[in-house]
């Protein structure tokens, strides 16, 4: 896919800017919807990258789209189905060409629907400590990347942009949002991890976890929102390299952020190690270069 030039910040004039996160500019088009734009941001411990990879925010898109369209049996999204090009003026629809979403505006609900189905990340290391990960009970004798009994539901709540989300138990979701609400959302969003999963892995590809986002339209439906099963939200590993790693105990080789993340572990600053804080080091064109490879690459996967 061609990008004209990459979109480190979206400037629409046109519309109101109602927030920038840390790869989406949110747009608002009347009081009912909001147009999305991808950029070519990228976000690693948390600290939003001086480079940008170029044409990544089209790519996320696209992939997005594609869970879209796979998943509304299980639950209705948030796209209008109108182009997005068509509510902002001829000079602004390259900024918003193949990389934006003209979105239902929804009351966003405060909680990060995590599921997983492997052990990795943050997840190892509290499995670890004392054989749980998020208030979750699991059996001994787990290893790094290994494949969960059943998936697990394991939220967060959404913090605000530059912290951390922080993990939460299932119950405090329905102290914050409801029994019902809690409910509904654990289920549908292990309901939708599942289904992506078979579909992934017909070709070759593991989601070992992934977090979605969910809002409320004006008549109370559950909408899925937000982008849906792409890289930046998910961990992509491979099916051919995961046997081994799983054998060896490593972290198996993946299409998200890992790569960026590893180069920034030995990155320094003032030649002094990164201390994950901004501003974050300069990025090299061979790491931006392999970093949209590994997500062209899960797209053309994923899509062939």
């Amino acid at each position: 896919m061609t990008t004209s030039s990459a979109v480190h910040t979206s400037a629409i004039t046109s519309l109101p800017l109602l927030a920038r996160g840390k790869v989406r500019d949110n747009y608002a088009v009347g009081d009912d919807r909001i147009l999305m734009v991808a950029s070519d941001r990228i976000s690693a411990f948390d600290v939003i990258m001086g480079e940008p990879i170029p044409g990544k925010g089209a790519l996320l898109t696209q992939m997005a789209l594609f869970w879209f369209g796979k998943l509304g049996h299980i639950c209705p999204n948030h796209l209008t189905g109108e182009a997005p090009e068509s509510v902002v003026t001829p000079a602004e629809v390259a900024q918003v060409q193949g990389r934006a979403m003209l979105v239902k505006r929804l009351k966003p609900i405060p909680v990060e629907a995590v599921v997983r189905g492997y052990l990795a990340g943050s997840g190892w290391k509290e499995y670890q400590d004392n054989r749980h990960v998020c208030g979750v009970p699991l059996p001994e004798g787990l290893t790094n990347a290994a494949k969960l009994p059943e998936p697990i539901y394991t939220p967060a709540a959404k913090a605000e942009v530059g912290e951390h989300d922080e993990n939460i138990t299932f119950e405090k979701t329905v102290e914050m949002i409801g029994l019902d609400l809690a409910t509904r959302i654990r289920d549908i969003s292990i309901a939708i991890y599942k289904t992506a999963s078979e579909i992934a892995a017909q070709k070759g590809i593991i989601i070992a976890d992934t977090k979605f986002e969910f809002g409320l339209d004006k008549d109370g439906t559950l909408v899925l929102m937000d982008e849906v099963l792409t890289p930046d939200s998910s961990r992509y590993w491979p099916a051919e390299g995961y046997a081994q790693a799983l054998a060896e105990g490593k972290n198996p080789p993946s299409y998200d952020k890992q790569f960026l993340r590893d180069w920034l572990e030995q990155a320094t600053v003032n030649g002094q190690p990164w201390d994950k804080t901004p501003p974050s080091p300069a990025l090299p064109a061979d790491v931006i270069a392999q970093t949209y490879a590994k997500y062209q690459e899960a797209l053309q996967r994923l899509t062939a």
